[in-house]
């Protein structure tokens, strides 16, 4: 059974940013939300080039200096802010997971976490 946690508001996210979460208070942010286009995003903070590697050199630091891409800057890959999908460097071809957003009538982004998912979402 899946459960929603809130992580924010919607205002509190700015177009072509980026903000890591950590919904399950493991120490780590665990996912990660990027607003592009007044449209939410949402994405475990996971290379999929290597399984278990945080994505940013610092924390929020998920984008390239222009706003443009997510950026793992363990490794150098690039992916699509919309769909996730690997355009450069050993992602090529890999995609990142992406996390179910949902936003309350109070605007309130809540994600779906899967509780089986011992310490991650």
């Amino acid at each position: 059974m899946t459960r929603s946690v809130r992580l924010c508001h919607v205002d509190e996210l700015q177009e072509r940013c980026a903000r890591g979460f950590d919904p399950q208070q493991s120490g780590r942010d665990a996912l990660f939300l990027v607003r592009l286009d007044g449209e939410l995003h949402g994405w475990l903070d996971r290379c999929p080039h290597e399984g278990d590697t945080p994505l940013p050199y610092r924390r929020h630091g998920y984008l390239n200096r222009d706003g443009t891409r997510i950026v793992c800057f363990a490794h150098g890959g690039q992916f699509d802010i919309a769909t996730g999908q690997g355009l450069a460097g050993p992602c090529l071809g890999l995609a990142l997971t992406r996390v179910a957003l949902h936003v309350g009538s109070a605007g309130e982004v809540l994600a779906d976490l899967d509780p089986g998912a011992a310490g991650r979402p």
